[in-house]
């Protein structure tokens, strides 16, 4: 199967989107293991995790960030967890980050989105340039998560 990355930008959410050929239960355990997120961060800010080995419904982990060379600790919890195919959490300032995983033949769909619109001060997110750099940073992250499934 043939599909091609693509970016999309709407009312406060932007996604990337990437066939993967791999199963989408193979997929959805690495994303469920937050250890294993610096692995794939495609914007190279997450450093580690802490917290539990496996993320389900309302799991609480923290990880460790650095951006600009700055060190520090960002709280998520879990907030859509469907085994297999979606996984959604949120930081403290209520903004969120899903994956959603569509099985098709020969591998998976994925999408990895970014969603603002419910945080605590919107206009903030795009006045500081996150919209563009997460879409940048999305695509390099399904590109990273395929090749760490891949080889």
């Amino acid at each position: 199967m043939s599909i091609e990355p693509s970016t999309r930008r709407g009312d406060q959410i932007v996604s990337a989107t990437r066939f993967i050929p791999v199963e989408a239960e193979v997929i959805f355990e690495l994303l469920a293991d937050p250890s294993r997120h610096a692995d794939i961060d495609g914007e190279e800010t997450v450093q580690s995790a802490r917290g539990p080995k496996r993320l389900g419904p309302g799991a609480t982990f923290g990880m460790n960030m650095k951006i600009l060379g700055v060190p520090y600790i960002i709280k998520n919890t879990v907030t859509e967890f469907v085994e297999g195919r979606v996984i959604e959490w949120r930081h403290f300032g209520n903004h969120r980050w899903r994956y959603e995983l569509e099985p098709v033949e020969g591998g998976t769909i994925v999408t990895e989105s970014f969603n603002w619109k419910p945080s605590r001060f919107p206009p903030m997110y795009e006045w500081v340039g996150y919209p563009d750099r997460h879409e940048v940073g999305m695509a390099a992250t399904l590109e990273r998560l395929e090749a760490v499934l891949t080889t």
